[in-house]
């Protein structure tokens, strides 16, 4: 599958530059577990950040935390977007995506029905056009829990892309993906963000943190040790934690 260039609608248009969410000193805990640790952190508009860290450095927290899904201690703020003043619209995909028991169609559909989409005619066709975007709109009827992993992945990415989110935040989004329909799935992730959507992105793929990322953070227990460009994360010497996991010296749990 080669990606569809992604057709702009006016909200995924290249937007001016500026903060998108501030986390200050934002903590969570679950219990007696501390998984996010004195957070700051801010995310600008068209920024791609890519979390790297061992399991249970608090990635997918800091994920949710930022989506707002999870609330935390400390401050976390929301910057409307000019020229207009409206909020953000967020959406996350998640490692292994939630499929409804239905058609392809039938999982893009109540999306835009639930993000506020009345007109039957403008849902068929922005589902269209999201299916079309992943190169599913020929499996539109296909029951998509019969898709392969690769292809559920691309339909839950084209579901969150269908309400034309400001930012999209990505859980290890091709962790148990071969390596084609890794590069499938990156190839999208590239369009949606050339499109002026904001990426945030977890991953143990160095690699990938390279393709994708233009801004790398590296957690560790909690914390945010390093937050630098890209060039600058995989050149500059970096805290000691930070220069092991690098080199694979330090252990992914």
């Amino acid at each position: 599958m080669s990606a569809v260039p992604v057709i702009e609608s006016p909200r995924m248009q290249t937007a001016p530059a500026g903060p998108l969410i501030r986390l200050e000193r934002a903590s969570v805990r679950f219990d007696d577990v501390t998984a996010l640790r004195d957070v700051t952190l801010t995310l600008q508009r068209g920024d791609r950040l890519v979390l790297v860290g061992a399991n249970g450095s608090g990635k997918t927290t800091l994920l949710r935390v930022l989506h707002g899904l999870v609330g935390c201690t400390g401050t976390r703020a929301t910057f409307p977007l000019a020229p207009h003043g409206r909020m953000p619209v967020t959406a996350m995909l998640f490692q292994r995506p939630f499929l409804l028991s239905l058609s392809v169609r039938w999982n893009v559909l109540p999306a835009l029905w639930l993000h506020g989409v009345r007109n039957k005619a403008e849902r068929e066709r922005r589902c269209s056009q999201a299916l079309q975007q992943v190169g599913l709109d020929h499996l539109a009827g296909r029951p998509a829990r019969a898709l392969s992993g690769g292809q559920q992945q691309r339909l839950a990415l084209a579901r969150a892309s269908a309400i034309e989110p400001d930012l999209l935040l990505l859980d290890e989004p091709t962790a148990n993906l071969d390596p084609g329909a890794k590069r499938e799935v990156e190839a999208l992730i590239e369009d949606i963000a050339r499109a002026g959507v904001t990426i945030v992105i977890s991953t143990h793929n160095l690699g990938q943190a390279k393709r994708l990322g233009t801004r790398v953070a590296y957690l560790e227990a909690g914390r945010v040790v390093v937050d630098l460009p890209v060039d600058r994360f995989f050149k500059d010497r970096l805290p000691r934690e930070a220069e092991q996991f690098i080199k694979g010296e330090l252990p992914w749990t």
